[in-house]
């Protein structure tokens, strides 16, 4: 089997298997490298192989690039995962399973910055529970340096964002008018 084809089936194999999250380049690369399976200069010719033909997505979060399988991606591993040897598969399954938290929390909390139009940056960040947006605040911020610091420590305060909000949204102060009404 052709070296760079088996690559290939690793990561999409890799992505089809982590259903909804995505994964970084590091942790596909890391996996890959870690097991000896190949080198860094082919782990990146399959992924721009495979995007290329349609058969990953590629978004990039904070200068990170996160991959995900796509329609297409799956149709191709229906039809070629068999070429996977089992050992392989094993390896994948176990990486998974000592890793499901780490991936799992890479996956759905982050924050995402970006230039806008107003000379300013806007700061997008999202809190996600499978494929369900729990919370998604995106709003504005005068400088590059409050916008990373903002996403720099989205991920450890979170979880206390989203209680407070939460909590302030569903308590009603005003309990003589009914929802919706002024």
């Amino acid at each position: 089997m052709d070296g760079l084809f088996l690559y290939k089936i690793i990561i999409l194999y890799m992505l089809d298997r982590i259903d909804e999250y995505t994964l970084t380049n590091t942790q596909l690369t890391s996996f890959i490298q870690d097991r000896g399976y190949t080198n860094m200069f082919n782990i990146l010719e399959a992924l721009s192989e495979l995007i290329d033909s349609g058969f990953i997505s590629v978004s990039t979060i904070r200068e990170t690039q996160h991959y995900k399988i796509t329609n297409l991606g799956e149709e191709a591993l229906f039809y070629f995962e068999n070429r996977l040897p089992n050992p392989i598969k094993q390896d994948i399954l176990e990486y998974f399973k000592e890793e499901r938290i780490n991936l799992k929390n890479e996956s759905e909390i982050y924050a995402n910055y970006y230039p806008n139009d107003n000379q300013e940056y806007t700061v997008e960040c999202i809190i996600k529970e499978r494929k369900d947006t729990l919370l998604n605040l995106k709003f504005n911020v005068p400088t590059h340096k409050l916008a990373v610091s903002i996403s720099n420590s989205w991920r450890a305060k979170s979880t206390d964002i989203y209680n407070y909000l939460m909590n302030e949204l569903a308590s009603n102060p005003d309990s003589d008018h009914p929802q919706g009404e002024n």
